[in-house]
């Protein structure tokens, strides 16, 4: 496997992993005992903790990715036939 298609992995991975990864933790205004914004929209998060998901979302997508070329690499999985 070249590296365009490691990285084209990686980015399908990450993608996937960021949308299941977002909602983890999530506390809307309307669940915490004060907003701290007055006017706000209620359904907006108290603290997105956007770095730390970030984080999480590129570790987990770098561990699939790895997997993947593994087992392309290997034959296991084979998209060539």
């Amino acid at each position: 496997m070249n590296i365009i298609g490691a990285v084209v992995i990686y980015i399908l991975a990450w993608w996937t992993v960021f949308f299941a990864v977002l909602p983890w933790g999530v506390k809307s205004r309307w669940e915490a005992p004060d907003d701290g914004v007055k006017g706000a929209e209620p359904g907006a998060p108290v603290a997105a903790n956007m770095k730390k998901k970030l984080l999480i979302t590129s570790a987990i997508a770098f561990v699939i990715m790895a997997m993947m070329v593994g087992l392309i690499d290997t034959g296991v999985l084979n998209f060539r036939q």
